[in-house]
């Protein structure tokens, strides 16, 4: 792969200033303070969140603590999403610090996936890589790995460490060169406005006669409101990792530089605000 490797970092080491209240309804002995976390963009809440559990149960009494989980204005938050995904699909419009609520009863089950430790979150994200690498590569990177590889990327996200995780990452990165990019582009495309979770389909990132497709040309086949026309007012942002990126940027340029972790490309459709 083309080696940005100051792309990678920055994407890598995007943090978005968290403020963690308790739900009013939880039962305390008494008051809750409020707690603050930088949370990183590519992981996931659950993951990055003993600190605040932690904080929270100094006063709750033990019989009134349940599974713990989060939501922003009314939302439910997905801990299977990465974090910065949940941030630009709800909030990236707010003002910072983003303010999560955090509940220790009546969970949602039909909103939010348990988790009831850390082996379920290590198991999603390894099988998004499996996915994703089937996608690119007909799997056959991910397969030629060795157990010890598979855990070197879940370590090197559980611990934060850039270079023990692009070390093994840089080899689901690489394709051979007369391809022109991989097989597949793995891309989810979410938006709040639709009870579809995101939109996932099949798409090469080279066109049939051989040029580069970029951004643009995915948002027109998958997603065509999401594309301002000449006259028209913009209606959306196109988001990815809290930047909106030229619509003209190659998508394989895309699919190495600004994925996340488990391998995809995370993109969010937001409404343009109107204020």
């Amino acid at each position: 792969m083309a080696d940005d490797k100051d792309v990678l970092r920055d994407v890598w080491f995007g943090r978005i200033p968290t403020c963690f209240t308790l739900n009013q309804d939880e039962v305390t002995e008494r008051e809750a303070e409020p707690y603050y976390l930088l949370l990183p963009r590519v992981s996931y809440l659950t993951l990055v969140t003993d600190k605040v559990k932690k904080h929270f149960l100094k006063v709750m009494r033990a019989e009134d603590v349940e599974e713990m989980w989060f939501e922003y204005e009314g939302t439910p938050l997905k801990w299977h999403y990465p974090i910065g995904v949940l941030f630009d699909l709800h909030a990236s419009n707010n003002v910072l610090p983003w303010s999560i609520t955090v509940h220790f009863k009546n969970f949602p089950d039909h909103d939010l996936l348990h988790c009831p430790s850390n082996s379920v979150i290590e198991a999603h994200f390894m099988s998004s890589i499996k996915e994703a690498d089937a996608l690119k590569h007909k799997s056959q990177v991910v397969n030629d790995m060795q157990k010890k590889d598979h855990k070197q990327l879940w370590m090197g996200l559980q611990n934060d460490k850039f270079d023990q995780f692009w070390a093994m990452n840089r080899k689901l990165m690489e394709y051979p060169t007369e391809d022109g990019g991989f097989r597949y582009i793995p891309f989810r495309i979410y938006q709040t406005m639709s009870d579809r979770p995101f939109i996932q389909k099949l798409f090469r990132p080279v066109s049939p006669e051989g040029s580069a497709h970029s951004l643009g040309d995915l948002l027109k086949e998958m997603y065509p409101d999401a594309i301002t026309n000449d006259g028209e007012q913009k209606r959306y942002q196109v988001v990815i990792h809290g930047i909106e990126p030229l619509l003209e940027t190659p998508l394989q340029w895309l699919s190495e530089h600004l994925s996340h972790p488990d391998n995809f490309l995370h993109i969010c459709v937001i409404p343009v605000p109107t204020d």
